[in-house]
């Protein structure tokens, strides 16, 4: 092919849109074909497609700071295993945040490196949340977590498929260290279905095209990338913007942005040392949070890739909470980096309060409850994140019940799946009636909902945002506090934002509510 034919703007265009039809063809196949309610209908997943090098090239729908993880994820699986030989038919597997991993032990990351011709041109990778891998509590996600060996099983960067050939010890090893062996075995080949289907796309798309057309429009796909974030950049309010906020347990947390024509700088240097308790995050999952704000400054849509965060550039200092080292556990790792991207937000919203809405109710909430079916006796593990409300903003009320800004285009698990595969029941599930994130617009509701145990239950939780309420803008009220409350069956209360391991019994029940969104304008 000549360096014309390559450079063809339609040949370019039906190639991008072919690896975005393939991202999102890997994420209709994860989906259908999933054991686990946390991915086939709450979504917890994400797909993704790099180059050769490990850069984003186009991802699928599903959680946005999920797409981010794969090509760090790739990223690192190609240092560790580039000397010893990557070969068409290798397929590697990883969940630990110091391999790769990027979030916690939960999050596991499927990646095929796709050859054509013996040239590796690509990969294609997924993320999904499983519900046990084992560790101190069923769920996998223990608040008394010290270090991450507690927390369950570790896969750093290793292989899963050797030239094609399943490596069945390592198949072996996960259902051998999960409570939940057949959904965790039964999601793994889901995600390898997803990136099987993803690289047979690619390949005829280079057979068609050529390699040249192919790897052309990847380059033209990132300049594209490189050049909306500036043309972004170049329309906001340039400055340097400093925040310190309170946290939940009193820690002070300390940001400053500097943005410019050319570079959106985020510097977290100075925050406190990581710690021996589960709400530690990885560098890239610091860098993930920034990407987030980055993107929906300079660019709101949702064409994303390697180039379009060539503007950004993230300081973080080793040991930090949003740089752990050693053997810190990360178990609850998307509380710390929902809060930190909560909080760059306020730092650039109390700047630009007509660009911005106040803020959200900033956690996950996520809530594992497990046990034995009381119908079947099955062994069951529900992994939900909650909703709650969005801030307001200069021209309208925020919205009600959505998930936390990290979650993107995600679901709640409807009453009658969660009724029917965990063997609980839900009594009521509704808008939080309470008048906090009043303004001239008011912030948008947040849930309340309460869980009713019809047998011997297993609860992990995790509520951050629970003692420091949602912030308004403008003079807009403040939006509440997020919490969750144990109610025993003979009536006594226990009021929690984190806690595992906490069993329950028949009729005992749980009650959530998560806060309002922030208010805009005096009321």
């Amino acid at each position: 092919m000549t360096a014309e034919q390559a450079n063809d703007p339609f040949t370019t265009s039906v190639i991008q849109a072919s690896l975005t039809a393939a991202a999102d063809e890997m994420f209709a196949v994860l989906r259908k074909t999933a054991m686990s309610p946390i991915i086939y209908e709450v979504l917890d997943v994400g797909t993704g497609i790099t180059d050769g090098a490990g850069n984003l090239v186009s991802s699928g729908a599903g959680i946005p700071t999920f797409v981010g993880v794969l090509d760090k994820a790739v990223q690192r699986i190609i240092e560790i295993h580039e000397d010893d030989g990557i070969r068409p038919g290798d397929m590697f597997i990883t969940n630990d945040p110091y391999f790769g991993g990027v979030t916690h032990l939960n999050d596991v990351v499927i990646a095929l490196p796709v050859f054509v011709d013996g040239r590796r041109l690509a990969w294609t990778a997924s993320i999904a949340h499983w519900n046990d891998i084992g560790g101190l509590v069923a769920g996998s996600m223990s608040t008394e977590a010290t270090e991450i060996f507690q927390e369950g099983l570790r896969l750093p960067a290793v292989k899963l498929f050797d030239g094609g050939t399943v490596i069945q010890s390592v198949m072996d090893i996960i259902a051998t260290n999960s409570r939940l062996p057949d959904f965790a075995t039964g999601d793994l080949w889901a995600q390898v279905a997803a990136s099987r289907i993803a690289e047979k796309r690619i390949v005829q798309l280079v057979e068609s095209h050529g390699a040249a057309a192919y790897e052309a429009a990847i380059l033209t796909l990132f300049d594209e990338g490189e050049k909306r974030g500036l043309a972004g950049l170049a329309q906001l309010p340039h400055g340097t913007y400093f925040i310190e906020e309170e946290q939940d347990d009193g820690a002070l947390w300390r940001a400053t942005i500097t943005l410019s024509p050319q570079r959106f700088v985020v510097d977290l240097r100075g925050n406190p040392k990581m710690r021996a308790a589960p709400y530690n995050t990885s560098r890239d999952g610091a860098v993930i949070s920034a990407q987030m704000i980055f993107k929906a400054m300079s660019d709101p849509t949702l064409f994303a890739n390697a180039g379009s965060f060539r503007a950004l550039e993230v300081i973080t200092e080793p040991g930090t909470v949003f740089h752990a080292t050693g053997n810190a556990p990360h178990g609850y790792y998307f509380e710390t980096r929902i809060r930190l991207y909560d909080m760059l937000w306020q730092c650039l919203a109390r700047s630009m309060p007509d660009i911005l809405p106040a803020g959200h109710f900033a956690s996950i909430c996520g809530t594992v409850l497990a046990g034995d079916h009381p119908d079947t006796g099955r062994r069951f593990t529900m992994v939900e994140p909650q909703m709650g409300g969005w801030g307001a903003t200069s021209t309208r009320d925020g919205l009600d019940a959505m998930y936390s800004c990290s979650h993107g285009d995600t679901y709640n698990c409807p009453v009658e799946i969660a009724e029917a595969r965990y063997g609980l029941e839900v009594d009521y599930k509704a808008l939080k009636d309470s008048a906090e994130g009043r303004g001239q617009f008011s912030g948008g509701r947040g849930l309340s909902l309460r869980y009713r145990m019809r047998g011997r239950t297993m609860l992990s939780a995790g509520f951050s945002r629970n003692r420091i309420p949602v912030w308004g803008l403008k003079g807009g009220d403040e939006g509440g506090t997020n919490g969750f409350t144990i109610v025993r069956s003979d009536g006594r209360r226990e009021d929690k934002a984190f806690a595992s391991g906490v069993v329950l019994e028949a009729d005992d029940a749980i009650e959530i509510h998560t806060a309002n969104g922030g208010g805009w304008g005096e009321p």
